[in-house]
């Protein structure tokens, strides 16, 4: 088993397909949360489903996740974000 992907954790930018909105959230299973979103089981993304992911990073640990989706949130991670997408966010995905 690989010691480090077992421990990785991942920060993940979603983009509703309803509405455009982004959601920004960490977890260590990307696919099941996307699920759990796509489901309506989260509050706070149960109105823009369906949820379509649009960015994934991968850290080494929880808290080195959690700090970079805190960045992400922040208006300089949102400038970080349209910068580094700008050609994804000019099509229609």
């Amino acid at each position: 088993m690989n010691p480090v992907r077992s421990q990785s954790w991942y920060v993940y930018v979603l983009s509703s397909k309803k509405d455009g909105s982004w959601y920004i959230g960490s977890t260590k299973n990307v696919q099941k949360r996307i699920l759990s979103h796509n489901s309506g089981r989260n509050r706070s993304t149960k109105y823009g489903i369906p949820w379509g992911i649009i960015y994934c990073e991968i850290s080494l640990n929880r808290d080195d996740a959690r700090a970079r989706e805190k960045y992400l949130k922040s208006g300089q991670g949102r400038r970080y974000l349209k910068n580094r997408l700008k050609f994804f966010l000019q099509n229609d995905f």
